[in-house]
């Protein structure tokens, strides 16, 4: 996503998305491993230092990131979307090759 870090946010809160995912420029992908490489920002609390996903993101920090276009595609379980439009017992699957990052929506809830 290119732009500034306070115009990544805006267009995230814009687009009413949870977060934004981040990895450090000069850090590797490393499958199956844990890594303080990643950050996760949740734009929808009032305070992110709050957050229980490990605090918040500092604008020097998120200077320090490299904002990326998604490019794969997962096959996910779960057992409903919340009210609030998340992933409820949500689990990977694995990755698809039969379609593009661009290619994929939301699936209608069967039970409406």
């Amino acid at each position: 996503m290119p732009g500034t870090p306070a115009t990544i946010v805006e267009t995230v809160r814009k687009l009413g998305l949870e977060g934004v995912i981040a990895k450090r420029k000069d850090s590797l992908y490393e499958p199956g491993e844990r890594s303080d490489a990643w950050q996760k920002l949740k734009l929808d609390l009032p305070n992110p230092k709050s957050s229980r996903w490990g605090g918040g993101v500092t604008a020097g920090e998120m200077r320090e990131m490299q904002w990326v276009e998604p490019e794969l595609v997962a096959q996910v379980r779960f057992v409903e979307w919340t009210a609030e439009g998340r992933l409820r017992h949500a689990a990977f699957l694995g990755l698809r090759s039969d379609k593009s990052a661009r290619e994929v929506r939301r699936e209608a809830n069967e039970n409406t």
